[in-house]
């Protein structure tokens, strides 16, 4: 995220009604913008927000973000809110059910890599003391940054992702390329991919070089 199929991804800054620049993804819609204001960028050591996002980035693959991140509460209720001791509990019995929800996105081998992740993660957990402290370490400290002027100036994939997404599938993780890897750093805040000019980027940048890696 954001990704091709996404609106205005190949643009410069938005102007929104209210007069505030943005990054062009974002768009009209006043969940994504809200999204983009408050979420997006900001850097967090969450174990449980950090799985949920990966399993969300993993969930969107071939779709918009939109359309998950308008799914959101439903995912959140039908795993159990990410806690992962209770997503690595899950059953065959629940993967059918989950493939009866028209809220989420029912993709079996999506819903069963979720399921899976979770207890990828929590022997990560074991080994390095928090799901945060092992994916944090893929990232160098808060990015400087890079030239961020348009869409088209913001990768895809890097070799940190590649990485992350290497190591990550090494341990078990399924739907974690690296194209999913970059999106998911992106949305926690390892990298500040707002535009120059976006009234988030200096906010944005700021919190990330305040944030305490785990």
């Amino acid at each position: 995220m954001p990704t091709e199929e996404d609106p205005m991804t190949e643009g410069e800054l938005v102007t929104g009604s209210d007069g505030v620049a943005r990054c062009p993804w974002a768009g009209s819609d006043a969940q994504y913008v809200r999204y983009h204001d408050e979420e997006w960028g900001v850097p967090t050591a969450d174990d449980r927000r950090l799985f949920e996002k990966l399993c969300l980035e993993g969930f969107q693959s071939g779709l918009s973000w939109l359309t998950i991140l308008r799914k959101r509460e439903n995912f959140r209720r039908a795993f159990h809110d990410f806690e992962l001791h209770r997503v690595a509990r899950m059953t065959e019995s629940d993967v059918e059910e989950l493939l009866g929800d028209a809220g989420i996105v029912r993709h079996r081998g999506k819903i069963e890599a979720a399921i899976q992740n979770a207890g990828c993660a929590l022997r990560l957990v074991e080994t390095h003391g928090s799901l945060a402290r092992y994916l944090w370490s893929f990232v160098p400290s808060p990015s400087s940054g890079e030239s961020r002027r348009t869409m088209r100036h913001i990768p895809t994939r890097t070799q940190a992702s590649e990485r992350m997404s290497r190591e990550l599938r090494g341990t078990g993780w399924g739907y974690v390329g690296p194209t999913t890897a970059y999106a998911f750093m992106q949305s926690v805040g390892m990298v500040n991919d707002h535009l120059e000019g976006c009234h988030r980027r200096d906010p944005v940048q700021a919190l990330q070089q305040s944030f305490s890696r785990p």
